[in-house]
């Protein structure tokens, strides 16, 4: 009674272990989330920098919970991702020698947050936040020994040798101009000549200095005038004792600290935008006339994307101001630079700016220029993404393996992001854009940008690198149409190998992807109605586009001609005829197409048969190369909302307003799946690379895996908002886009390199939510988790424990092993194999040593010998090389006779195991996961070990094994190599009679097997052939 009261609590207490695991799943079932492209830097944290000696610099940015490492040696290359990301955003960061410190979290009083150590990528230390006033630190300096960090209500002071909290600062005087609790502005810096002093700015435009040893007050700046505001920026100046302070009302002062006195007053006409950083250059050249001076001062303004320069010589004058430096969006507000830093010592400035950009500009001496040019530039999409797509495979084999990724955003660019290497990401051109900004007068402060001068948001793209020319292909000017090249040139040199939609366009564009920029050609539908969907032909040559009226076009990629109207203008011969028929003009019956906005186009890989589908809830099949329409089908209850094709099934999938997913084939034109499960409008969905799975996502913010084998949803998890998805063609990856970030997502697929469970789960409970535990960082390639979490223990959120291990679903079904398919191979080729790894030459004898060196085996062997015989080791000196060799060699056999030995010995043990297995009363099931465990040359060694006795017990075991029909190919593995052994045993019946009854009885066994499944196989194709046979 103890045992059975005793078992199922202990079983009651592994499940809920199990299940408080499960409150905090780091993936889900198939997909792991592997890493983030796009994100350079995208929050308003300033990006820090230190030196690496005389070398390089390295720049560390923050992009929202990790932080990325540039070297400015490298063309600003990505060196380091920090891992493990912090729990909450990045509020500040600051580089001191070879560690970068690191606050994040404390936007509320009660939310976690820290302060982190990171050294190369890694966290080293943790700084105590014990006795530290509850509030978000907005700036970190490090001065000697202390570790400094500023918030809106106090100044936190820690050692830097040990992370001990030392003390908390609080304002001397509350503020003046409100009566929030907040009276810091979070500027804070230091001067070289002040020995553990700190100046922080306040919100009613005081400066204080604080000596952190003491914690005490030491002296008060007082603002120009009482409307200066808020202090926005801090910085000192190369000159001793001298501080730059920059207010809200767009003014910039310079104090002298020592004599507390202003020694200069700045302000830049025509702008009160205030200015957030400033920076002083540092290697004594850039101002004067000639540039041979120094006092040379940028600033910057998180409200405008220009970089102003100053020569602070004779009263300081605006000496050049660098005009978009960083592209501001009418998205929104506060989109422009967010700081500016001179390197110390050399001509170059860095800047970052909100729209996820990291640039680096150096100054030309020879000759002399006030204004930088670009040196180096990292970025990315400044805006949210809404549109996905993996490169497609050429016919030659290039861009095959996947790393391409194809993105759109709201600020109207056009990307290529490289899974493999960032440097290698590019924004396709648009054209000299901002030049035509320039020209036009709208690069100004207050002016929109190069925004204006690019093409509207993409909402559509279709992409087929068959005939993409790469950097040879013809050129032109940017969307003019104009022909400059001959159809023999293109035909040659390949053409635009994109085609884009854009939100309310009347124009579908080409883009090149070879040369990386806008295409020739720029397609106007023929209704002149906003284009809403487009497709290309996977050979590349032809163009479709449908607009918001329901026309659908086709245009040449490689001439730019319009080629054909879906469906087509009736010619003058067929208007003339039925006019002879007595019908008026108004009432020929004309083949109509779509009457409202087209939401979906694909074409088969033959160009054969096109499908359409529109809002007015009709999907049409055309017959490509003519435009007749093949069948017509109309679902007023169910409007159609996108469509995709996979050609490796020949499915197609349409989603639609009744949230559902539809699966048709596209030879019979029938419904052959409903997938529904999902809640809300599905924004995006996609096919597997193989077909197998649909891949969609809703409006719930959850992604849904739907098997199309079985119409089952196999796995579902819940991630911020994602709005548009991609599989690429490889199986890899996963990539999704989320509301609100600028990011690309990519997520490994589980399937590929474990086993994963495809059981139905449950539509509420089995949704996993990922929404704060996933973690993209580049850890590893196959995003393991390092808990020891296995796949197995995440498909338990449904309640269904999956772990057990279930060898048959049914004994009517003839199952598989789950072994490695090269274990088994390699046992059927274990002799071809051994015969191909054989040595050419036999191993050679080395080389006699000099005849003062003697071998270690003949040192050894004459050591034990004149121990053996009492004598001194100095007694065998004159042992000639002959001896010695002699020696050598037989201590060498005697311990190949020992190896022989010791193998033999364990070859007995092994052997001695498997009699016994076959000496069971049922020895199937235990000899089948005998030899399942071995390896292929151990497996070949107990089968070649067998006795004449043995034989036959071996053979009916097999049989056993056949008839429950499990591990099929791994019984007929072993019954192979057991034939090609002992065949010679089995045909001389006198020898072992046993043994050819036992073959015999195998081979009927096996016999009726294929029997059988040749007329299930045979039923099941013919089922197939019906249903896909057109009737």
């Amino acid at each position: 009674m103890e045992d059975a009261v005793e078992f199922p609590l202990a079983k009651r207490q592994r499940r809920e272990d199990a299940i408080v695991e499960r409150k905090h799943p780091t993936s889900s079932r198939l997909f792991s989330p592997f890493r983030t492209l796009g994100l350079v830097s995208p929050t308003n944290v300033p990006f820090t920098s230190v030196s690496l000696g005389k070398t390089t610099f390295q720049i560390t940015t923050s992009v929202g919970n990790a932080l990325q490492t540039y070297d400015l040696r490298r063309g600003l290359n990505l060196v380091f991702l920090s891992r493990p990301q912090c729990p909450s955003p990045i509020t500040a960061t600051y580089a001191y020698r070879d560690r970068v410190f690191v606050a994040w979290g404390g936007s509320q009083p009660q939310a976690p947050r820290g302060v982190w150590v990171f050294k190369r990528g890694r966290l080293v230390g943790e700084l105590d936040l014990g006795d530290t006033h509850p509030q978000e630190v907005g700036q970190i300096l490090v001065l000697g020994s202390w570790v400094v960090g500023c918030g809106k209500e106090a100044i936190e002071v820690w050692k830097t040798d040990s992370y001990e909290h030392y003390t908390t600062i609080l304002p001397s005087t509350p503020s003046a101009t409100s009566n929030s609790r907040a009276v810091f502005s979070g500027q804070i810096c230091t001067l070289p000549t002040l020995l553990n002093k700190v100046l922080v700015g306040r919100r009613d435009g005081l400066i204080e200095v604080y000596n952190v040893s003491t914690g005490r007050l030491v002296h008060t700046v007082l603002a120009p005038t009482a409307s200066s505001g808020s202090v926005t920026a801090l910085a000192p100046a190369p000159a001793l004792c001298l501080l730059a302070v920059a207010y809200a009302d767009g003014s910039v002062i310079i104090f002298d600290v020592e004599s507390d006195e202003q020694v200069l007053q700045l302000r830049q006409k025509n702008t009160r935008k205030p200015i957030t950083s400033i920076s002083f250059r540092s290697d004594g050249m850039g101002a004067g006339e000639d540039g041979r001076m120094s006092g040379v001062m940028a600033t910057s303004s998180i409200e405008s994307g220009d970089i102003t320069l100053w020569d602070l010589n004779r009263g300081g004058k605006v000496a050049g101001v660098v005009r978009g430096a960083h592209e501001i969006s009418a998205l929104g507000r506060a989109t422009g630079v967010n700081k500016v830093e001179f390197l110390p010592g050399q001509p170059v400035l860095v800047s970052s700016g909100l729209d996820n950009a990291l640039r680096s500009w150096v100054f030309d001496e020879n000759p002399f220029s006030s204004t930088p040019r670009l040196l180096h530039s990292r970025s990315g999409h400044a805006a949210s993404i809404n549109k996905l797509k993996f490169l497609p495979a050429s016919s030659d084999g290039s861009d095959a393996a996947g790393k391409w990724l194809l993105s759109a955003s709201r600020d109207r660019s056009l990307w290529g992001f490289s899974l493999r290497r960032d440097g290698q990401s590019t924004e396709l051109s648009q054209g000299d854009v901002k030049h035509k900004a320039r020209k036009t007068g709208l690069l100004s402060d207050d002016g929109a940008g190069v925004e204006e001068f690019k093409a509207p948001p993409i909402i559509d793209m279709a992409c087929s690198l068959n005939r993409d020319g790469g950097m040879g292909a013809a050129g032109g000017p940017v969307w003019a149409n104009a022909k400059n090249a001959s159809a023999e040139e293109t035909s040659t040199t390949g053409w635009e190998s994109i085609i884009t939609a854009h939100a309310d366009d009347r124009f579908a564009r080409t883009w090149s992807w070879g040369r990386k920029k806008a295409g020739r050609w720029s397609f106007e539908t023929s209704d002149h109605k906003p284009v809403t969907s487009v497709a290309i032909t996977s050979c590349g040559t032809f163009a479709i586009i449908g607009s918001a009226g329901g026309s659908l076009d086709m245009f040449n990629l490689q001439s730019g001609v319009h080629r054909q109207r879906y469906p087509p203008r009736l010619t003058p011969a067929q208007a003339k005829q039925l006019k002879q028929q007595g019908q008026s003009e108004e009432r020929i019956s004309v083949p109509q197409g779509h009457r409202d906005a087209i939401t979906g186009i694909v074409v088969d890989n033959l160009n054969r048969t096109m499908v359409s589908t529109s809002l007015d809830g009709s999907i049409v099949f055309w017959e490509f190369s003519t435009g007749k329409i093949l069948e017509r089908r109309i679902d007023a209850d169910a409007i159609p909302t996108a469509i995709r094709y996979n050609p490796v099934s020949g499915l197609l999938a349409l989603s639609c307003d009744d949230l559902c997913i539809r699966i048709l084939d596209i030879e019979t034109r029938k419904t052959v799946r409903e997938l529904w499960g999902c809640v809300g409008s599905i924004y995006d969905y996609c096919f597997s690379h193989d077909g197998r799975w649909i891949v969609a996502c809703s409006m719930d913010s959850v992604v849904r895996v739907f098997d199309l084998a079985t119409g089952h949803l196999i796995d579902a998890f819940k991630t911020a908002t994602c709005t548009s998805i991609a599989f690429s063609h490889t199986g890899e990856f996963l990539a999704t886009t989320h509301a609100g970030s600028a990011g690309i997502h990519i997520w490994t697929n589980k399937a590929l390199f474990t086993h994963v469970s495809t059981r139905q789960i449950d539509d509420v409970r089995g949704v996993i939510d990922l929404t704060e535990t996933a973690v993209f960082q580049a850890a590893s390639q196959l995003a393991i988790t390092e808990t020891g979490e296995s796949v197995d223990d995440g498909e338990q959120v449904d309640g269904l424990d999956t772990a057990s291990n279930m060898d048959q679903l049914d004994q009517r079904l003839l199952t598989l092993s789950i072994v490695p398919q090269s274990r088994w191979q390699t046992l059927l080729n274990l002799d071809s194999i051994r015969e191909r790894n054989k040595p050419i030459q036999p191993p050679e004898k080395p080389k006699a040593a000099p005849f003062f060196l003697g071998s270690s085996a003949a040192l050894t062997n004459t050591t034990t010998t004149t121990a053996a015989n009492g004598a001194h080791p100095s007694s065998n000196r004159n042992m000639t090389a002959d001896t010695a060799d002699a020696m050598t060699i037989e201590d060498a056999e005697r311990s190949r006779i020992s190896r022989l030995a010791l193998l033999s010995s364990s070859t007995a043990q092994s052997h001695s195991q498997l009699s016994s297995l076959l000496e069971t009363s049922d020895p199937s099931a235990l000899l089948s996961e005998y030899l399942t465990t071995l390896p292929p040359s151990a497996a070949d060694l107990e089968i070649r070990s067998l006795t004449l006795a043995e034989m036959p017990l071996f053979v009916r075991a097999l049989t056993a094994q056949l008839k429950s029909r499990r591990g099929f190919e791994l019984v007929n593995t072993w019954m192979s190599v057991f034939l090609k052994i002992h065949g010679d045993f089995v045909s001389a019946d006198n020898n072992v009679p046993d043994l050819a009854d036992a073959v015999r009885e195998w081979r009927a066994v096996m016999q009726a097997e294929e029997e059988r499944l040749s007329r299930l196989v045979g039923y099941t194709r013919g089922i197939v052939d019906f249903l896909r046979s057109a009737r």
